[in-house]
């Protein structure tokens, strides 16, 4: 096993996941915000220490996007249940959608691997806008329970979590019958 910075960085970020947990569990959606925050950066300083200093490993190159979406997902999931915290709610048809399409993403790449042995499919520009529309959103429906001033801007950046998710999705379907089509 590669144990490099970056890919304990990504190791760290899923320890986070049940601290974020817990502080929503206790509605402590200030401490909530800092870990998930804290997540961010370690997001952050792992792509930028594996580029940078040559520390890309196969590992990293599994646990990075997997820490990312389990702390996404948990955090949609999280912020959809009634009652467990003092913020908006996510809707539960947006959750559904986020998780959804991480789960077609998960299995396409599955099968492209185990089928057709490709070994890298890139995310997308839309995909990538969509990874920081949802980051920002948790951000922003965490801070509408701290102040109401961030209220309207969370309901905005909800709707266009749920716009930029859909427009992803399809763009990732998209993307892998071209490439299939290439391929076959």
């Amino acid at each position: 096993m590669n144990f490099t910075v970056p890919n304990l960085l990504s190791l760290l970020r899923m320890g986070l996941i049940p601290v974020f947990v817990v502080a929503l569990l206790q509605g402590r959606l200030a401490r909530a915000l800092v870990v998930f925050c804290i997540a961010g950066v370690t997001d952050l300083l792992d792509g930028l220490i594996a580029r940078f200093l040559g520390q890309q490993s196969v590992l990293g190159a599994y646990l990075d996007p997997i820490a990312d979406k389990l702390l996404l997902m948990t955090a949609y999931v999280m912020l959809a249940v009634p009652g467990l915290h003092a913020g908006m709610l996510v809707p539960l048809w947006v959750t559904a959608l986020v998780l959804t399409r991480d789960v077609v993403v998960v299995v396409v790449v599955m099968v492209f691997y185990l089928a057709l042995a490709v070994r890298s499919f890139p995310p997308s520009w839309l995909s990538k806008t969509n990874t920081a529309a949802q980051i920002t959103t948790v951000i922003l429906v965490l801070a509408s329970g701290m102040t109401p001033y961030a209220l309207p801007v969370a309901r905005f950046a909800v709707y266009f979590v749920a716009v930029s998710t859909l427009a992803s999705g399809i763009d990732y379907v998209l993307r892998a019958n071209r490439l299939a089509a290439h391929r076959g």
